[in-house]
């Protein structure tokens, strides 16, 4: 059953674009060669190589369990782990996947305050043993933004990278909302992926304006050795693939990708401008993408949920709200305005 007003639970709630859903539309013209060997995915390939400057190999499944799967099961041997953060979706979000596509690899997590990997807690996990009998660390994820709406910087992931390089292991990015971190930075896409020492980073669609789909980028090329057959053996190899491609096409040729996501961290920053002089009300985290984790008294969130307003709070303990590339204004308006309504009404 369709949602008759919109909500902020999730950017998973929003539809496709209109600038994803056309080039779909354009796609579905005529006949095209299965399996990836159309047009329509060579030229989304190659507009990520315009993008980020550099000669990679892309490729494109469904979701983003799929993505960092294989992306880290590419990087790892069954007898290896990998590093992240105890916030990480890989760690909490994604039903043992890591560990089912790698026949094994054991995921290490960093405890982590606002959800961050620092280069001291890589270094940390990854000399805390060498014999034979421990999982032997291979590779780093980090999550751009974080599950908790933090911005790596530039020299935040270049520090990283540089523990990865000193100690042989693989650095790669989950970026389900990767153009939202490119936004609050206004920085090259490249230069908080390859050029900052990034050999994998998976590239989100979903949360940015496409119906399904996301890319997985090797700036390494080398590492991508076999990931096709990855891919089918997953059921990750679409047969019509266009439709999974040219989405793509409609996003990064007319920009929409980046505009979407600053108009959904706009949203984010709007409603938490909105509350900032409410008495016990107050963000978790700094707003730095497009989620807003917001703390209040249990009673202003129970007369939030009496309102018909949706979220979560499994993540940080407070209210969270994901603004997406169709948020609108006034709705976010609406919320702020409830938000001060209920914390009056409970001060009352």
């Amino acid at each position: 059953m369709p949602i008759s007003t919109q909500q902020f639970a999730s950017d998973n709630y929003a539809g496709a674009c209109p600038e994803a859903l056309d080039a779909m539309l354009a796609a579905n013209s005529g006949s095209a060669t299965a399996y990836g060997e159309d047009e329509w995915t060579q030229r989304a390939a190659d507009n990520f190589r315009t993008l980020f400057g550099g000669d990679a190999e892309v490729f494109f499944v469904f979701n983003g369990t799929a993505a960092n799967s294989l992306a880290l099961a590419a990087l790892c041997q069954s007898y290896h782990s990998v590093i992240c953060s105890a916030a990480a979706h890989v760690e909490t979000d994604e039903c043992g996947a890591p560990e089912f596509f790698s026949n094994g690899s054991k995921l290490l997590a960093a405890t982590s305050v606002d959800g961050k990997l620092t280069p001291d807690a890589i270094r940390q996990l990854a000399t805390s043993r060498s014999d034979i009998h421990f999982p032997k660390p291979r590779v780093v994820t980090i999550t751009q933004p974080t599950e908790t709406g933090l911005v790596y910087t530039i020299d935040e992931v270049r520090a990283i990278s540089a523990v990865c390089r000193e100690l042989g292991l693989k650095l790669h990015m989950d970026g389900a909302r990767f153009a939202h971190a490119c936004a609050s930075l206004g920085c090259d896409p490249a230069e908080i992926s390859w050029k900052a020492g990034v050999d994998v980073l998976c590239f989100g669609g979903t949360k940015n304006g496409m119906a399904v789909g996301e890319a997985v980028i090797f700036f390494d090329r080398a590492l991508a050795q076999d990931f096709d057959y990855r891919c089918k053996q997953a059921g990750q190899l679409a047969s019509k693939m266009r439709f999974l491609s040219a989405p793509w096409i409609g996003l990064l040729e007319s920009g929409a990708w980046l505009r979407n996501a600053r108009h959904g961290n706009d949203c984010a920053r709007r409603l938490a401008a909105a509350i900032a002089d409410l008495p016990d009300v107050s963000p978790i985290f700094p707003v730095e993408a497009n989620a807003l984790f917001l703390s209040a008294p249990a009673p202003v969130l129970d007369a939030l949920r009496a309102r018909g307003w949706r979220f979560y709070t499994f993540i940080g303990g407070g209210a969270r709200f994901m603004f997406a590339w169709d948020a609108q204004v006034e709705r976010v308006d609406e919320l702020a305005r409830d938000i001060r309504e209920a914390c009056l009404a409970v001060a009352a």
